[in-house]
């Protein structure tokens, strides 16, 4: 039997590209614009509509789960198990209320879709992965998803790739709940940062995702994104940031910056 980790060490290592992703506020955003796409297809995505949370504060519900991920993946061992201890009471909760199960596979989709729009918005933004970081973000991921006692999870990440793609060709579907989300988002955004939205969609989201939601194909965002070292290198992200985030959001996004809570 092998021996438990300690709960004093650091749930993720200190110098992991997990934590290059996690701790820096644009990258959590395009993870989340990637993700927003995707949930609005997921066949299990009327879970989200049964609280109404999701649907009437899309936007809020987006900051709630990036918290809760920067709470585990910034903290101890044990006080990350705490962290997922408090997401299964949730589910379960939600559960008893409800007085259905979540299926084990709608966990998983949820779980795929942080590692894969991890990687895709980092690569976006600054290259791609390689083979031993691929590794060490699924590694990370599967304790996640361990700790939140997902079952069949792949060993690897060559074998989640698979899996990955079965999930994408099987779970998603477009319902009327992915017009009701839209809907929302448009509402919640305005006009100009919805386009904008869509635009980042386009770029970050799978192939079977962009068919089924009707996106372009391409977009000129691919080319002002080229722009973003340069963004970084003249310090104007918070000027960006002002442009792009709703006023009352603003400060919210600033403190997903590893910076913030290091």
């Amino acid at each position: 039997m092998s021996a438990r980790p300690d709960p004093n060490l650091p749930f993720t290592d200190p110098n992991s590209i997990v934590r290059t992703i996690w701790g820096n506020a644009d990258t959590i955003l395009l993870v989340f614009a990637g993700s927003a796409a995707e949930f609005a297809l997921n066949r299990a995505v009327d879970w989200l509509f049964y609280t109404g949370k999701v649907p009437n504060d899309p936007i809020g519900r987006l900051f709630a789960t990036a918290r809760f991920a920067r709470d585990i993946v910034f903290a101890d061992a044990a006080a990350a198990q705490r962290t997922l201890d408090r997401i299964n009471t949730i589910h379960r909760a939600l559960e008893q209320q409800r007085q259905q199960t979540i299926p084990d596979w709608a966990h998983r989709d949820v779980l795929y879709m942080l590692i894969d729009y991890s990687e895709r918005a980092y690569r976006l933004l600054h290259r791609p992965l390689t083979d031993t970081e691929q590794t060490e973000l699924y590694a990370v991921f599967l304790r996640v998803g361990q700790g939140l006692q997902i079952p069949e999870l792949p060993a690897t990440y060559a074998a989640w790739q698979q899996d990955r793609q079965r999930h994408l060709e099987q779970n998603l579907e477009h319902s009327h709940y992915t017009t009701t989300l839209y809907q929302q988002y448009r509402r919640h955004l305005g006009a100009r940062r919805y386009r904008l939205l869509l635009h980042i969609q386009t770029l970050l989201v799978p192939e079977r995702v962009r068919d089924l939601l009707h996106l372009r194909s391409t977009t000129p965002l691919a080319w002002t994104l080229r722009l973003y070292p340069v963004v970084n290198r003249l310090k104007l992200r918070p000027l960006l940031q002002r442009l792009l985030i709703p006023k009352q959001h603003l400060a919210e996004v600033r403190q997903l910056d590893a910076a913030a809570f290091a």
